[in-house]
């Protein structure tokens, strides 16, 4: 009798057990997902050529936990010149330009909380092309090279000129780099599991005419 109460209560405790770790496995959500955009403040060319720019960004991936998850995010910069530098002496009227990203990151989320504040950290690595595009024009002989003029990968001589007869229109150029930074949520009673969050990132991409650098400020919404 003895041992058949021994076995009921050890039965009951693992039941509880179970039970217990199933409620915390479901205090977080499996799947995460982020919407987003704001200014991205752009460093040495694109601060240069570019300046601020808006942008957007979308995203998804999993949590394994409470604190740690991954996700896959697509990024949207704008890249269009400062009207300075395309009425200027570099002649760019009319230009257009991007920055397009794919990344993979890790997502660690600070496990205390404040109220409805909480925080996290974040860091990947990624995939970024740079586009830029101009109505066709033929380079002529005595021109000079511009310093904006180096996203359309033109060839110079010994002198570091633009050799003539090369054309500018579109160029693009792939590169891999890297992403880190961290927001902070505030939880939203009216919509469950969601957040509205502000972040800070910093995003460098090794393009091959220089390094790309960018720090966008995102403001949006997380699930």
């Amino acid at each position: 009798m003895r041992n058949r109460i021994l076995f009921l209560l050890a039965f009951c405790g693992l039941g509880v057990s179970a039970l217990a770790q199933s409620e915390t496995q479901s205090n977080f959500n499996r799947f995460n997902f982020t919407a987003g955009g704001g200014l991205g403040i752009g460093r040495h060319d694109v601060a240069n050529f570019v300046g601020n720019s808006p942008f957007a960004v979308v995203g998804g991936g999993m949590n394994f936990s409470r604190m740690f998850g991954v996700d896959a995010e697509y990024m949207y910069y704008d890249l269009n010149f400062r009207p300075s530098v395309m009425n200027g002496p570099a002649s760019l009227a009319d230009q257009s330009g991007r920055m397009q990203s794919i990344s993979l990151d890790g997502i660690v989320t600070v496990p205390r909380h404040y109220g409805k504040l909480g925080a996290y950290g974040i860091f990947g690595i990624g995939f970024y092309r740079r586009s830029v595009s101009v109505p066709s024009r033929t380079i002529q002989p005595g021109t000079p090279n511009q310093p904006a003029w180096r996203w359309w990968d033109l060839s110079v001589d010994i002198y570091g000129n633009p050799i003539p007869g090369q054309t500018m229109s579109s160029n693009s150029k792939d590169a891999g780099g890297f992403n880190y930074g961290g927001g902070v949520t505030y939880r939203l009673n009216h919509l469950h599991n969601s957040k509205l969050y502000i972040e800070y990132r910093y995003h460098r991409a090794y393009h091959s005419d220089g390094q790309t650098i960018v720090w966008p400020i995102t403001v949006g919404l997380r699930w």
